[in-house]
């Protein structure tokens, strides 16, 4: 069923991200502030090494915030119990660490463990929203098939299935379409939209893919060297802000067309 935009799912607040080393924190970015409300599909775009992983890892809770705050649902992350923040979120990681032995019913069914009891016992809700999730990635044909026996593509929105069959309001994928031609590079971001939109989950993503991210994203988050933007990828534009992810004597942003061009 389709949903409005409108709650807030996930608030930043003057965040610092980055590394302990030795107990002393080594930032790599500072002065992040966003919000995301019931489906939005956000982009998080920046150049390498500028900290976008290391941003969501910390959503992610896999790694400590250096400093400032982050809320789920109105909630301090740092409150909530695994299990908890299991039903709330999920991640979909570059290298996700899953045997690809399993089928791809077995992996995605997976997502519902947040609900299984000790036994892992699979409920009729249960098996109800892992339908709902190879269906709506349309992967319910593979279901029978390893996971190594797929293609990066399929593998890819099966991974998504299973981050879907959890249920959770906020969906954080790291560089979903890394590894794929441009046609399965567009079909995830699509996918992702679609998502958002006919479910209202929130949900996060890093790419590498702008001009695709700028056409498919209700918001941005860009973030240079300098400083963090967030907002529509219009404004954004309006305001030059794209201009500021590479040197200008390399790669120049059209602002008429939303694409980068390679200076000559």
């Amino acid at each position: 069923m389709a949903s409005e935009k409108g709650h807030i799912v996930l608030e930043v607040m003057n965040l610092a991200v980055g590394y302990f080393s030795k107990k002393k924190p080594k930032i790599i970015s500072e002065n992040i502030q966003f919000s995301i409300a019931e489906g939005e599909l956000v982009g998080l775009v920046g150049a390498n090494g500028i900290g976008k992983s290391t941003l969501l890892r910390t959503l992610g809770r896999m790694q400590p915030k250096i400093s400032g705050s982050i809320l789920l649902k109105h909630k301090l992350l740092s409150t909530y119990t695994a299990m908890q923040l299991a039903s709330e979120l999920s991640m979909v990681l570059t290298e996700a660490a899953v045997s690809k032995n399993l089928t791809v019913l077995e992996l995605v069914s997976l997502g519902r463990q947040p609900y299984t009891s000790w036994m892992g016992t699979l409920t009729e809700a249960d098996k109800k929203a892992i339908q709902f999730a190879l269906q709506a990635t349309e992967t319910a044909k593979l279901a029978s098939q390893k996971c190594f026996e797929l293609s990066d593509g399929q593998l890819q929105r099966v991974y998504i299935a299973r981050a879907l069959a959890q249920d959770t309001p906020l969906i954080i994928l790291d560089e979903p379409t890394t590894h794929l031609d441009l046609y399965h590079r567009a079909y995830i971001l699509k996918l992702l939209k679609k998502l958002a939109s006919e479910t209202g989950k929130c949900i996060l993503f890093s790419t590498h893919e702008i001009d695709l991210a700028i056409q498919l994203s209700d918001k941005m988050l860009v973030m240079t060297p300098e400083s963090n933007f967030f907002d529509t990828p219009c404004r954004l534009i309006e305001a030059g802000k794209f201009d500021a992810l590479f040197p200008k004597e390399t790669i120049n942003f059209d602002s008429k067309t939303g694409r980068f061009n390679i200076n000559n």
